[in-house]
């Protein structure tokens, strides 16, 4: 893999991350009393404005990293190499952030089959 996907995967973590707290980040910051009294448009802007710095990474990520662009990946392996960051951020938010989620082995069984998944879409 060239600088390029080098490149592409660590822009995708840095989107990933601000996606997973847009997302359900504020599920975790309702246990501050000034968040809790915003109302629900109120944390839908706040949400929107940390999604913009997940667009900020992930637009740069996929223009670098598809073929189309001089990058080297294919549409379809980009999509996969994000779910798997995605999920895989997932995981450590959902398990560092909120103490009532545990890994098991039924999650672990799944990273195997988005692992298989990643290596059927990169099979010529």
């Amino acid at each position: 893999m060239n600088l390029s996907g080098v490149y592409t995967i660590i822009l995708l973590i840095f989107s990933n991350i601000f996606m997973t707290f847009a997302w359900y980040g504020h599920l975790k910051m309702k246990e501050y009393s000034w968040f809790e009294a915003l109302p629900l448009f109120g944390v839908i802007l706040f949400s929107w404005g940390i999604a913009f710095f997940e667009y900020c990474f992930q637009v740069p990520a996929n223009r670098i990293g598809f073929q189309g662009n001089g990058g080297p990946f294919t549409l379809m392996q980009l999509k996969i190499i994000q779910e798997v960051i995605t999920l895989t951020v997932f995981v450590l938010f959902s398990t560092l952030a909120f103490k009532t989620e545990t890994f098991r082995w039924n999650h672990l069984l799944a990273f195997v089959f988005l692992i298989a998944a990643v290596y059927l879409i990169f099979k010529k």
